[in-house]
């Protein structure tokens, strides 16, 4: 396994006899926070801090990235959105205000309708499930045969040449965004040929070459009674924004902020900004009621994960 996440104070656990990696720190209302794809618990690292001042926040990798260990044959948002639970039950949460940036907007989204009894309240940050678009370059991602590519592309020695052409850039005076940097911390990961693995599988479970092909947008009323809020930035090259304004618009309840300046990464962009964003949520809104989650479902919708509303094939 990589070593890129954030390790202060970081445990694993054993669930169902794989290692499962995360961090608590603070205390206060439970806010669970997961990374996007490729990524680890240490995209987080600027913000905990200063949320674990008023908050217990629990960071996490998420199986096959970090230091957690894949769940062998299934990478979906399901099977994450079911460890998730399993972490909280371990630590002894009934219930957690959930964030999820990107692939993990869409385990907070799976979490979400699978356990509407857990979730306080819903964060979705530049989040996927909630419309087909996405970059070309992760459309790429998910042809037949990429591994390849990526195994020569995410080789130790060229990264490692990156990483010293970016310091021979900062010398004078380039400085690439924080988010970009982000990015290029996920790609690394991939060197690990494990981890490798487990992102193309998990990548090819959302995506295909058309873009998303597991959506959330025809259950969003089902989180009319779960305070949620989203956060995009306004350069999101990734992941439209107006993705963002679409659901914020099905959700009525529910309130939208755009980082102007940042990109897809706008916690890293902007943390100080999405910190005093996120508490000032947490402290103006009520955790959804467990006496109004227990009858959410409506009576005809599917009793499947969201995983199974893929588009179908034009």
């Amino acid at each position: 396994m990589n070593e890129t996440s954030d390790t202060r104070s970081a445990r694993t656990i054993d669930l169902h006899g794989r290692s499962f990696a995360y961090r608590q720190v603070g205390a206060g209302p439970v806010v669970m926070l997961v990374h996007g794809l490729a990524c680890t618990m240490g995209t987080w690292k600027a913000v905990v801090d200063e949320l674990a001042t008023r908050c217990t926040v629990v960071t996490v990798d998420l199986p096959g990235h970090g230091h957690s260990e894949p769940v062998p044959g299934d990478s979906s948002v399901g099977a994450y959105a079911n460890a998730l639970r399993d972490l909280l039950d371990e630590l002894g949460h009934a219930t957690a205000t959930v964030v999820g940036h990107s692939l993990g907007g869409g385990v907070a989204l799976q979490f979400a309708y699978q356990y509407p009894q857990r979730c306080e309240r819903l964060v979705l940050v530049s989040s996927g499930g909630l419309g087909a678009d996405v970059s070309a370059i992760l459309r790429a991602a998910a042809l037949p045969g990429v591994e390849h590519v990526l195994a020569i592309a995410a080789h130790r020695h060229l990264i490692a040449a990156g990483r010293t052409i970016g310091r021979m850039a900062a010398t004078v005076g380039i400085r690439p965004k924080p988010g970009v940097l982000e990015s290029a911390r996920a790609f690394a990961t991939l060197a690990d040929g494990e981890t490798r693995d487990s992102f193309v599988r998990t990548l090819r479970g959302a995506i295909d070459h058309r873009g998303q092909r597991v959506t959330a947008t025809d259950r969003l009323y089902l989180m009319a009674d779960i305070p949620c809020l989203l956060i995009w930035g306004d350069h999101d090259r990734i992941i439209p924004v107006e993705h963002g304004r679409l659901a914020h618009r099905a959700m009525a309840a529910s309130r939208l902020e755009i980082f102007e300046g940042s990109g897809h990464f706008p916690h890293v962009d902007d943390p100080d900004r999405f910190a005093r964003t996120l508490q000032a949520f947490i402290d103006t809104t009520t955790p959804a009621a467990q006496s109004r989650r227990s009858t959410r479902r409506h009576p005809n919708s599917p009793r499947s994960t969201l995983e199974v509303a893929t588009q179908s094939a034009s």
